[in-house]
């Protein structure tokens, strides 16, 4: 397992300095966000040009980027929105511009999934765009607040081996569910990536029992990323970053 960082909480959020950033904090990768900000009809990262500074800023860097996020998703909902099911689409062709593998889908806020016929709508569209997803190399994972239980279901719904589960361990133990179980029961065919976190804590003095959760995640044979998604309570990106990879990196070797 590697551990990567997200530049959302690098406070670079679309910005291509959070490549040297995670890099000079120790990082393996680094998650980079697609954009908002729509430029003719496009996501910003949706550039070939721009695709090509990133990818030589990894190679300068030594680093990864481990996957993208598709966070146009917080605007125009996937479940609701058909502009979210254009994103999804030009968010493949962008991540795999990039040369990279996993993009998240998040499921947040309003764009929440709270029922059975948003949790099917969702399924039903990923079936159309899983062929799109397979051919480009590039999985789909599924970042949200539902169960392990109710995800799967939207993976068979699918059935693209493109749509994996993109797990959060903070989200589910906010959400309730028991994240040891569902990462075991989910297992590593069914999960891309992991973001860790226990906001707004600093990882090992909040609810979550990282020692368990890292040996269940190695004993399962993972070999992906798993990106920090942490806060900073110190307001010190650079000390609250290096801090709580220091704690994961410990916790790997006594595991």
């Amino acid at each position: 397992m590697r551990i990567g960082v997200t530049d959302l909480n690098l406070q670079q959020t679309g910005k291509l300095e959070a490549v040297a950033l995670a890099k000079g904090l120790g990082f393996d990768g680094v998650q980079v966000s697609l954009g908002r900000k729509i430029v003719d009809n496009k996501l910003p990262l949706d550039d070939a040009a721009v695709q090509a500074q990133y990818i030589a800023a990894a190679q300068k860097e030594g680093i990864v980027i481990d996957g993208t996020c598709l966070d146009i998703l917080h605007v125009n909902y996937l479940k609701s929105d058909p502009l979210g099911q254009k994103w999804v689409a030009d968010g493949i062709r962008a991540t795999k511009g990039l040369k990279t593998k996993v993009m998240l889908l998040p499921f947040f806020g309003k764009g929440a999934l709270e029922t059975r016929e948003e949790m099917d709508h969702v399924g039903d569209v990923l079936r159309e765009l899983g062929p799109e997803a397979e051919k480009a190399g590039v999985i789909l994972g599924l970042e949200n607040t539902i169960s392990a239980e109710d995800n799967v279901r939207i993976l068979d719904r699918a059935r693209s081996k493109a749509v994996l589960v993109y797990y959060d361990v903070g989200n589910s133990t906010h959400a309730g569910f028991d994240i040891i179980k569902e990462i075991r029961w989910l297992g590593p065919k069914r999960i891309c990536q992991f973001h860790l976190k226990d906001n707004p804590n600093y990882l090992g003095e909040g609810k979550i029992d990282f020692t368990m959760v890292l040996h269940t995640i190695k004993s399962m044979d993972y070999q992906g990323y798993a990106n920090l998604e942490t806060d900073c309570p110190s307001k010190s990106v650079e000390a609250d970053m290096k801090r709580n990879l220091t704690f994961v990196r410990r916790l790997l070797l006594e595991t």
